[in-house]
């Protein structure tokens, strides 16, 4: 008999790469790259200068941090921005700037959207997620999952930007394996250029919505300048 296909913890987190690496360098045009050395850790933590968590339950229970530094933050959220049209004048300087942690919360959110659908395709099973919300801190925080996991384990990868600069994702799940008991098939996972794109045509309806209202409510000035 063949043997049965395992899918391990070091799977499911290679999974969540492929996702945080197609969705960041689709959204960006930022080629992303992480490292093939993954790294055993006995907690996980955010660190400066700003990062997420992510809360996972369901077929399994986990907790997905990310952890950028300023310069890796920064050179995402302006190339995601350029990618976007955005005037270099619209465009925040500073990694301590609410539209900064917006943005890269949005991206982070499209992030877990295609990994949880991975998840749903390749593994056969659901998870949920609360909303992920960055935020810029400048000391450590240690972040736990407020369960009970059996036989936590907890993993670190690192990611590279374009230019060079870091960023880091931890993982903590259960020690868990997914045994495959007969073939089945994988339906297409969603495009994560689908994602951006519908992304992108979101913001530009929003900006010809308010592009609209603004030209009705001159055309109404003008009127009333006019006695009429």
């Amino acid at each position: 008999m063949a043997k049965n296909k395992v899918i391990s913890t070091e799977d499911i987190l290679s999974t969540l790469c492929h996702s945080v690496t197609e969705v960041l360098s689709s959204a960006s045009g930022n080629q992303i790259a992480y490292s093939a050395m993954v790294q055993k850790i006995t907690r996980t933590c955010m660190r400066p200068d700003i990062g997420c968590f992510v809360l996972f339950d369901g077929g399994f229970t986990g907790l997905v941090v990310t952890n950028f530094t300023a310069q890796a933050a920064m050179e995402v959220y302006q190339d995601y921005m350029r990618s976007m049209g955005m005037p270099e004048n619209e465009i925040a300087q500073s990694h301590l700037s609410d539209d900064v942690s917006n943005v890269m919360g949005e991206l982070m959110n499209q992030i877990v959207g295609d990994f949880t659908s991975k998840v749903r395709e390749q593994l056969q099973t659901s998870i949920t997620q609360n909303q992920p919300k960055m935020m810029a801190i400048n000391k450590q925080v240690q972040i736990s999952v407020d369960t009970t996991m059996d036989r936590p384990q907890a993993r670190r990868v690192t990611f590279t930007t374009q230019g060079q600069n870091i960023f880091y994702l931890e993982l903590a799940m259960d020690k868990t394996e997914f045994i495959k008991l007969h073939d089945y098939d994988i339906t297409e996972a969603v495009d994560p250029d689908d994602i951006i794109a519908s992304q992108r045509t979101k913001k530009a309806e929003s900006a010809k919505k308010a592009e609209t209202s603004a030209e009705d409510v001159a055309d109404d000035d003008f009127m009333a300048d006019l006695g009429l």
